[in-house]
């Protein structure tokens, strides 16, 4: 019981902070300026942003198809239901109740896989994902490197890196179970000597997904498949690096910034937001935009402008769809998560 009342209470603290980090950003903005920046934006702009939030996020979708093509076929719908439904749980639950069990328990029930294989696909699913986001994120840090500040860039940084080790650890399951074990031992020791986060580091690297024996074979023709990678590959540069690339860039010259180059404006963003990894608040909620806001002041957007621009494409990119995520999980019994 006092372990149970801990973590809500730390559950409720990361929340809170998250919170009044957003709570303080949104405070910065002159709400009454953005209303008439917004309403004084062109129709096609407002189109466009709207053509391309939906595009990324069906693109997003398409992540699931990839990874669970080897085992069935599986149509946009119930692949979006999957996506949508993941996102609310892992966007407004304690991420412990949504780390190992949630994507598989969703992918079963919305596609009716067996359970050894939707464990596969999502655990493939987690792997990919990180590994693409470390690598991109990794290319956006050398980016910015010299024009943020050094804390700044270090955080950055171990975030990157954090997100990197996930991938390559999750992989490494459906390859080598023994060696995973060995693996997930030394980095929780070496993430436990992390100051202040040490300890939340080393349980996120400890609660990679649980690989059955039964989803292990499964788990190594998915890791080790280049046409899930390809496929896969696509849909999240779709709904990570483009979809948002242009729904910044769009907002930007919506309120009169500029950023130069503006090419490397998506992986500024892959970058800032590589935060939400680190286990500071759920979801990153808060800290995210934090981050971002600083990342592009150091760049020289003006903040009255980052403050708005961050805070839309947040919700516009990943708040909006976990509420929407919200209506497929009205089917499913969560309470054995």
């Amino acid at each position: 019981m006092a372990a149970s009342r801990r973590d809500i209470a730390i559950s409720v603290l990361q929340y809170g902070v998250g919170l009044a980090a957003l709570a303080f950003l949104l405070s910065q903005v002159d709400v009454e300026t953005v209303a008439t920046r917004l309403r004084a934006t062109e129709s096609a702009v407002l189109v466009a942003l709207a053509l391309v939030t939906v595009g990324g996020v069906v693109a997003r979708f398409d992540t699931w198809r990839a990874v669970a093509a080897p085992f069935t076929r599986v149509g946009l719908v119930p692949a979006g239901r999957v996506d949508l439904s993941v996102n609310f749980v892992n966007q407004l639950l304690p991420s412990r109740l949504s780390g190992r069990l949630a994507a598989p328990f969703i992918l079963r029930a919305e596609t009716g896989m067996e359970y050894g294989d939707a464990t596969a696909a999502a655990g493939a699913h987690t792997g990919i994902y990180a590994v693409c986001y470390g690598l991109t994120s990794a290319v956006g840090l050398l980016a910015i490197a010299g024009r943020v500040s050094t804390g700044l860039l270090l955080l950055l940084a171990l975030s990157t890196a954090l997100y990197l080790v996930a991938g390559v650890v999750v992989l490494l399951a459906g390859m080598n179970l023994t060696a995973l074990d060995r693996l997930v031992g030394f980095l929780a020791s070496l993430a436990a000597r992390v100051p202040r986060v040490g300890p939340a580091l080393a349980d996120r690297v400890r609660s990679v997904p649980d690989i059955t024996e039964a989803s292990a074979d499964a788990f190594g023709r998915l890791s080790t498949d280049p046409r899930v990678w390809l496929r896969y590959a696509v849909g999240w540069a779709g709904a990570l690096v483009v979809a948002p690339g242009i729904r910044v860039w769009l907002l930007f010259a919506s309120f009169g910034a500029t950023l130069d180059p503006v090419w490397l404006l998506p992986l500024y963003l892959v970058t800032a937001y590589s935060i939400t990894l680190l286990p500071l608040t759920p979801g990153g909620i808060g800290v995210t935009e934090a981050t971002a806001v600083a990342v592009f002041t150091g760049l020289g957007v003006p903040e009255s402008v980052v403050i708005p621009v961050i805070f839309l494409d947040r919700f516009l990119g990943v708040y909006l769809p976990a509420l929407v995520g919200w209506y497929p999980t009205l089917d499913m019994d969560l309470s054995v998560l």
